[in-house]
């Protein structure tokens, strides 16, 4: 069992490194339209984790490792996500729709000790996926064609621990890879000529970076009602990001795709990037009733940093991101009612975006809800079920003939938590 469990981790591990994820224009820039953190758990409850401890001991905190005092099972969880994105620009009145359903999560938690607890996660962490064509015609009835493509995936891959030092204070370090190839190409060429000029830019990325969490819970137990804060620090980028970028011209024969003949280069550049990720940090508080509901709000803060684009410095700007969001739990002791221990999640966020074009911020807001369906041998020291997630929300504006992106996120996922391992990890 404990074989099949493990194949499984690695096999699908694999499968995330491999899928193709939709995404927004906006990923042209930079690393791509950044995912994490894809927890149905999560993103249900508009983003909050810092300040947010589970109340029950199958649910692993990957977010803050310090939130993980109440985890006592081995867990494991796996989910999916399905993006529907809707674009519209005023340039031309254009629209569009993209949507894909990709793996986004795959987690293994388990208690070491009473004190120590550990978890492992893989995920994609950004991706690229665009084909965009943009017209020109010029005075002369000549055409001009400009098309920016792009793809790849960067993963992330975590391992957290959690040590509580005492009932009410605890910390937590997690180690962060992040690896991954990106691919952007910007193609040129006229009506009246048969060659394209193609500016091509491969990214090899490795980059290995830290979080430091902490996190304090007082409950008063004669009330049950519990007041929590937390923190989180992420820092010490050892990053390598290879980029190689080659100008060259080219055709195209039809029917082949986009396999260049005739080829000539005009110039190679090989370019050794640092810093890739930058500083990131988080606070967060909350209040709530033991085993009924939960309140929280955060404030997630990340600093700019100066990419390579194009050959080209990008400026990205310092972001933050507001979230706000909890759960409420009616009544886990009527089993009577099976909707009376369903778990309810709700939540809301505003992110003031990294990006600035055309001196305009590229924003992004939302609402989220989610439920989590308890298996029907479940309860509260053994909550296992079906997690189900959905976000609604837009980024960017149609303002300065730029493109607005609404989008609506369903996501699914299975959480199963049981006493397994504990025998091993003891003796």
């Amino acid at each position: 069992m404990k074989k099949i469990l493990v194949l499984s981790f690695i096999s699908v591990g694999y499968f995330l490194n491999a899928q193709s994820l939709s995404n927004s224009p906006y990923a042209t820039y930079g690393i791509g339209d950044v995912k994490y953190d894809n927890t149905i758990e999560t993103t249900s409850m508009g983003g909050i984790s810092t300040a947010y401890i589970s109340d029950f001991s199958s649910n692993f905190n990957f977010a803050n490792p310090a939130n993980n005092s109440n985890f006592e099972l081995t867990s494991i969880k796996l989910e999916a996500t399905n993006e529907n994105n809707y674009f519209k620009t005023d340039y031309n009145n254009s629209k569009s729709t993209k949507h894909s359903t990709y793996l986004s999560n795959i987690t293994l938690a388990f208690p070491i000790s009473s004190k120590i607890k550990m978890g492992l996660l893989y995920q994609p962490y950004s991706s690229k996926s665009y084909d965009i064509v943009h017209r020109e015609l010029q005075k002369n009835g000549d055409t001009y064609f400009n098309r920016f493509k792009g793809d790849g995936t960067l993963n992330t891959a975590q391992v957290a621990l959690s040590y509580k030092v005492s009932n009410e204070f605890a910390v937590g370090v997690r180690a962060n890879l992040y690896f991954g190839n990106l691919y952007d190409i910007n193609e040129f060429t006229t009506s009246s000529s048969e060659l394209i000029n193609g500016f091509e830019t491969k990214n090899k990325i490795k980059n290995l970076n830290f979080t430091l969490g902490t996190s304090y819970q007082n409950v008063n137990t004669s009330t049950d009602r519990k007041f929590t804060l937390g923190a989180t620090a992420t820092f010490g980028n050892t990053s390598e990001m290879t980029t190689n970028y080659t100008n060259s011209t080219y055709y195209l024969l039809a029917g082949t795709g986009d396999v260049k003949n005739n080829q000539t280069i005009i110039d190679t550049k090989n370019k050794n990037s640092k810093n890739l990720l930058p500083l990131q940090a988080s606070v967060g508080a909350g209040y709530g009733s033991e085993n009924h509901w939960f309140l929280s709000a955060q404030v997630d803060y990340k600093k700019g940093e100066t990419v390579t684009y194009f050959g080209n410095p990008f400026e990205f700007q310092d972001s933050y991101r507001i979230s706000a969001g909890g759960w409420y739990l009616p009544n886990y002791n009527n089993f009577r009612s099976y909707f009376s221990r369903v778990v309810y999640r709700y939540g809301a966020f505003y992110e003031k975006g990294n990006l600035q074009i055309a001196g305009t911020n590229i924003n992004k807001m939302g609402v989220s809800v989610g439920v989590m369906l308890p298996f029907k041998s479940s309860n509260i020291t053994r909550m296992s079920g079906l997690e189900l997630g959905l976000e609604v929300g837009k980024r960017g504006t149609t303002k300065n003939n730029l493109i607005n992106q609404n989008f609506v996120n369903l996501r699914v996922g299975f959480n199963f938590a049981d006493k397994w391992f504990r025998k091993s990890l003891y003796n």
